[in-house]
């Protein structure tokens, strides 16, 4: 059984689920080795392997970037959004080739490290994971209002463009190109992302799964609150709202927070109520809410992230866009309950009034009723926190993912279900799948 995933980094939300995918279905008698540029997680486990050119290309990178002759600097007026174009060139045919796979598994392959026009070139069945909007669009990882992924990009909003032939429209034509005629199968973690990915121009015709990504239901879970607020030097008599999102991006929509905030502070909350943020420092310019608030900064083991989830009275994630948000399902893996906008793949997790409160989408004045309505009652809180962890262990296991993979896998690879030929998968440092409805 070889399986090769393809990822850029094991890092953050797409990379750390693709390397808790990766010890999954190991763990089940899969053959499965990661391809990676980055290195830094996984880097003495012989079943990730550094790409031969993933340090010159990240190097190529910074430096175009430096010198100002990215064709994204074209459109000076583009939104400060993640907008992926792929073009310089790879080595990684030639590397997946020696490698032998029975089957190729695309996870997170942004950040200018593999080309488009690689795809067009594996021969072997491809599973590609949509960890965001990119996969179908012409750059853009999440579109806000447009829709023009379902015809072929061009005009895009995000870089201000007026031009239909503009660098989207080009990026989409070299995936078409790319995808024609693979053998390719998508899985989307979301109902919502699969949803977008069929109404695509590029994704439409192709085979979509939804298989929700899957977290260590060990290491995130119910702690004492008293504890972690101790360990976290937070106060232990206050009603904690906590927030979390690596960077500061408007799409994570704090500016929405803040707003349902200051509906709060007007109903005299202020005593009573503190603000947690982790995943950035405390801005030089912080907004003023009239909350105290805790920066918590980057927290990256799972322990740390753990304490805050369980430090928190409720978590709240005021997302614009999101796919399926880790920071989702590790909050509801600890028994706190979760408010959040009626949007993207969060009613996937957020059963409303269930296990937590789905707000109307972008309106701060029911965030802050939902906000409310669970801080209010403190035996309502623990019995929507109680549900919150039986939906982790229900639906979001990071074995019962593994499980929907490797039937997946089979399925598309039938030889996978026998036992290895033995031929060699090469050295370490050298050269119920279904989950939801759609």
């Amino acid at each position: 059984m070889k399986v090769l995933m393809l990822v850029t980094s094991l890092e953050g939300g797409g990379g750390g689920s693709a390397y808790r995918l990766l010890q999954g279905v190991n763990k089940l008698g899969v053959d499965c080795r990661a391809l990676v540029q980055d290195d830094r997680v996984g880097a003495e486990d012989p079943k990730v392997i550094r790409a031969r050119n993933g340090a010159f290309r990240h190097a190529l990178t910074l430096l175009v970037r430096k010198l100002n002759i990215d064709p994204l600097h074209r459109y000076p007026q583009r939104e400060k959004e993640l907008f992926s174009v792929q073009r310089y060139p790879d080595t990684l045919a030639q590397q997946v080739a020696a490698l032998k796979p029975d089957l190729i598994h695309l996870q997170w392959i942004c950040n200018d490290w593999m080309n488009i026009a690689t795809l067009g070139r594996f021969s072997e069945p491809i599973v590609f994971t949509c960890h965001d909007m990119w996969p179908f669009t012409g750059g853009c990882h999440y579109s806000g209002a447009c829709d023009r992924y379902r015809g072929q990009c061009g005009r895009c909003p995000l870089l201000h463009s007026e031009r239909e032939d503009d660098i989207s429209r080009r990026v989409w034509q070299r995936k078409a190109k790319a995808l024609r005629g693979r053998n390719l199968t998508v899985v989307c973690p979301s109902r919502w992302i699969a949803s977008c990915a069929r109404s695509s121009s590029l994704l439409g015709g192709a085979h979509i799964e939804v298989i929700p990504n899957g977290l260590s239901l060990q290491s995130f879970r119910p702690l004492d609150r008293r504890k972690a607020r101790e360990m976290l030097g937070l106060p232990a008599d206050k009603r904690l709202i906590l927030f979390g999102a690596w960077g500061n991006s408007r799409r994570k929509g704090l500016h929405l927070l803040v707003d349902a905030l200051g509906r709060l502070r007007a109903e005299g909350r202020q005593d009573r109520l503190e603000l947690v943020i982790f995943g950035f420092h405390k801005p030089t310019e912080p907004s003023d809410h009239g909350f105290n608030t805790h920066y918590l900064g980057l927290l990256h083991d799972p322990v740390s992230l753990a304490m805050a989830y369980a430090s928190a009275d409720v978590f709240a994630i005021p997302s614009i866009e999101d796919n399926l948000p880790n920071t989702a399902i590790e909050a509801i893996a600890c028994g706190t309950p979760c408010v959040a906008f009626r949007t993207g793949g969060l009613p996937d997790i957020i059963e409303h009034r269930e296990n937590g409160y789905l707000a109307e989408p972008y309106d701060p004045a029911d965030l802050a009723h939902g906000l409310a309505w669970v801080l209010d009652d403190e035996g309502r809180r623990q019995s929507l926190g109680r549900r919150a962890r039986q939906k982790a262990e229900d639906e979001f296991s990071d074995d019962l993912c593994a499980k929907r993979y490797v039937e997946l896998y089979r399925e598309l690879c039938p030889k996978l279900g026998m036992p290895s030929s033995g031929v060699p998968y090469g050295s370490a440092r050298a050269a119920g799948r279904r989950a939801l409805s759609v």
